[in-house]
């Protein structure tokens, strides 16, 4: 087995596809409308508690617990199937939502805390519905399959935003304010994800018409196999350094911009420029990897963490919307074009995906030390130098010769 950064067309036969993909879609944006009404706000929920000095707590825990649990979820699919490990993802969550706004309506932190911990837990289940999308349909498509799912992450996230009176409404009939009954709405949707999941027949193989003999299912060797593939250790190693760089300066570039005095307008404006980079063009950058292969996706999407980490240094508010809407650009790039070709390699996708929640965990930790100690610029420093670990994966995936990425 090999890996290939050809470019390759898309056969015509995605829509049909793609129309038995519709649950899993759909269960995506309802999760990420979840954890966009409960884990955002969940540093104010401290706050609330009378733990301020401790805010940053929760992401942490939800971090490390999905560090945790990837490769626990990545296991469990390989044996039992995706659609009992997703399930079984959603349900955690649920519960893990109840947990955590109880744990906030009556005051009692450490069950909050039990709370984003489970929650994030079951974040390291049901991200690897990427996984599920891409090896559901050719190679020749997987990009544009996972772009589409990106699509659904950020619809679900702008959707659950927009009830934003809804839900301030149910939390005065709650006598909770709308930070702490967000989580309730977060275990309904998780809920809601589960069922659709439970109703899901997942697509086990293609059919002759679609694929030959070779394209029926995604290779299966074991984790030590396909780690010797060359290729597959540099993908995994990109995919966590985009996601540290992206977790880190996401979380300090607002801190920096509120030092520099903007104000909450300015800075929600840098949240929603990142946003939107991250998930807004999944329809354009996965059909483009399809067509111009891995390569073009390590390349750029590397290149533009490294403009990212560049411009965040900038003084002005336009630089730095420029710095956060490429942060997530590059991210997007990265993300996708590792998980087309972990698709190959369902074996190595939960410690892939362990890896990368565990370097963005750490890179918020250092991060934050280095700002502290050396400044911002020696910070964005360090995230443009790692941001060229992409370009690693890029060459060993380009000096493999084997297969293509389409069928012939």
């Amino acid at each position: 087995m090999s890996i290939s950064s050809a470019p390759v067309s898309a056969p015509p036969n995605f829509a049909r596809l793609a129309a038995q993909l519709w649950p899993l879609y759909l269960s995506q944006a309802l999760a990420t409308g979840a954890t966009t009404v409960s884990t955002i706000l969940a540093s104010l929920v401290m706050s609330n508690l009378g733990s301020e000095h401790l805010s940053g707590l929760p992401a942490t825990l939800i971090s490390v617990s999905a560090a945790l649990s990837a490769a626990f979820f990545g296991a469990l699919m390989l044996r039992r199937g995706r659609r009992l490990g997703l399930a079984s993802a959603f349900v955690l969550g649920t519960v893990g939502g109840v947990l955590g706004f109880l744990g906030a309506r009556q005051g009692l932190t450490p069950l909050f805390l039990v709370g984003a911990a489970t929650l994030g837990a079951a974040q390291g289940g049901f991200q690897q519905a990427r996984y599920a999308a891409a090896e559901s349909v050719p190679r020749a498509v997987r990009g544009l399959a996972l772009g589409i799912l990106m699509l659904m992450s950020v619809l679900g996230s702008w959707v659950m935003t927009g009830f934003g009176s809804q839900i301030t409404a149910l939390g005065q009939r709650l006598g909770t304010g709308e930070e702490i009954t967000g989580w309730l709405v977060g275990a309904g949707l998780l809920g809601l994800a589960a069922g659709l999941i439970a109703m899901w027949q997942p697509v086990r193989q293609l059919s002759p018409a679609a694929a030959p003999a070779s394209e029926t299912a995604p290779a299966s060797p074991s984790l030590a196999a396909a780690l010797a593939v060359p290729g597959v250790k540099s993908t995994a190693a990109a995919f966590a350094a985009a996601q540290a760089i992206m977790v880190t300066l996401m979380s300090l570039t607002p801190l920096r911009a509120h030092h520099m005095g903007l104000d909450h307008g300015s800075i929600a404006e840098l949240i929603s420029g990142h946003i939107a980079g991250m998930f807004a063009f999944g329809l354009l950058t996965g059909p483009l990897i399809d067509r111009l292969g891995l390569r073009f996706g390590f390349v750029t999407g590397g290149a533009l963490l490294v403009l990212a980490a560049a411009t965040s240094v900038s003084g002005s508010h336009a630089g730095l919307l420029l710095s956060m809407f490429v942060l997530g650009l590059g991210w997007n790039l990265i993300s996708l074009t590792s998980s087309k070709v972990l698709a190959r390699f369902p074996a190595a996708q939960g410690p892939s995906d362990s890896l990368a929640f565990a370097a963005s965990a750490l890179g918020t930790l250092l991060g934050g030390l280095l700002m502290a100690r050396a400044g911002f610029p020696a910070l964005a420093a360090a995230a443009g130098v790692l941001a060229l670990l992409p370009l690693w994966s890029a060459w060993r995936v380009q000096a493999v010769h084997g297969p293509q990425d389409s069928p012939k």
